[in-house]
């Protein structure tokens, strides 16, 4: 069935009067062919002409543009990057160098301020060393003068005593040297 309408339509074709040339389609009538292929051929040459010249070099021209632009953002964004990363860098650099400044000025402070003390600690030191050589010289002065409060209160008691117990009075010098012979024999063992 295809063969025989395939047959059909190209005897058709082939003869020179067409069916629709001859109800008022001119451009199915084989005499007005050359003339339609020769428009045909002009319209499409200038079309073609006028896209190949006009219209796809501006599309070559924008999408090299394109291209260029965006070899440029990104050789410009690895520049940046290259540019970042060398500033983190010395960021990193200059972070380690202040952690040291830090522990330096750290150590300096620390060093300083215990030799301050040191020094305070000494000065406090010998300060209070003469404050106890100045309280033992005290002591030593009030044993001494307390040697002779204590013989003269010694006299006072035991003159009293005697005369209380015996009603006379004693001799003065007589109780002074025994005072002064005990007080001898034991105030070693007391200062």
């Amino acid at each position: 069935m295809k063969t025989y309408i395939s047959s059909i339509i190209a005897t058709l074709g082939i003869t020179k009067n067409l069916f629709a040339a001859e109800a008022g389609m001119p451009q199915l009538d084989p005499t007005y062919w050359a003339s339609q292929v020769f428009w045909l051929i002009i319209v499409f040459a200038i079309l073609y002409i006028s896209i190949a010249k006009f219209y796809l070099p501006k599309i070559k021209n924008n999408l090299d543009n394109r291209e260029n632009k965006i070899k440029e953002d990104l050789e410009s964004a690895k520049k940046s990057n290259d540019l970042s990363e060398i500033k983190f860098k010395e960021y990193e650099k200059i972070l380690a160098d202040s952690k040291k400044d830090v522990i330096k000025i750290h150590i300096e402070s620390k060093n300083k301020l215990d030799k301050d003390i040191q020094t305070k600690k000494s000065a406090m030191e010998k300060e209070i060393e003469n404050e106890i050589i100045k309280a033992q010289n005290e002591i030593d002065e009030l044993k001494k003068n307390s040697i002779s409060d204590i013989q003269s209160i010694s006299k006072n008691i035991a003159s009293n005593i005697i005369e209380n117990i015996s009603g006379d009075k004693l001799n003065e010098s007589s109780i002074t040297a025994a005072v002064e012979d005990i007080s001898k024999k034991k105030i070693g063992k007391y200062l």
